[in-house]
């Protein structure tokens, strides 16, 4: 199995790194109010529901899940090139973050009536947290 090749101090790095950026995207001061009025909620609605902690550790858990598979990708990806890098692993990000994310949930968002609005900010954060995992596992390969 490949998983021992991989280095798991830069996937632990860019896993902490993409829940930061996607904290700090959704925030108070940044595009939650944003997202929030587009998604039709009000102000004071209180967001997530009753359990925060199962919604943030699930949250985590996704995100770990998207750094093993980012830096799985890398992994065979670098095989078949040794100056494999940074700004390669940036872009193998970006376009996992395009070509599988943004594009796969876009109709999920249109059929959930939620429009263009709710899924650019979604996959906003998608798509820098994945090139943000992609730049740290590449440089850290």
């Amino acid at each position: 199995m490949f998983l021992h090749e991989l280095n798991w101090l830069a996937i632990v790095v860019a896993w902490i790194v993409a829940f930061v950026a996607g904290a700090l995207w959704f925030g108070p001061k940044t595009f939650f109010p944003v997202w929030w009025k587009a998604m039709g909620r009000k102000p004071d609605e209180a967001a997530g529901g009753s359990n925060m902690g199962v919604i943030f550790g699930a949250t985590a858990v996704g995100a770990l899940v998207e750094a093993i598979a980012v830096a799985s990708v890398i992994h065979f990806v670098a095989l078949s090139d040794p100056s494999f890098g940074p700004l390669n692993g940036a872009l193998t990000g970006f376009l996992l973050g395009v070509g599988l994310a943004a594009a796969s949930s876009l109709s999920h968002r249109l059929f959930a009536g939620h429009g263009f609005k709710v899924w650019l900010i979604e996959v906003g954060s998608d798509v820098l947290n994945l090139t943000l995992m992609g730049l740290i596992i590449g440089w850290w390969r």
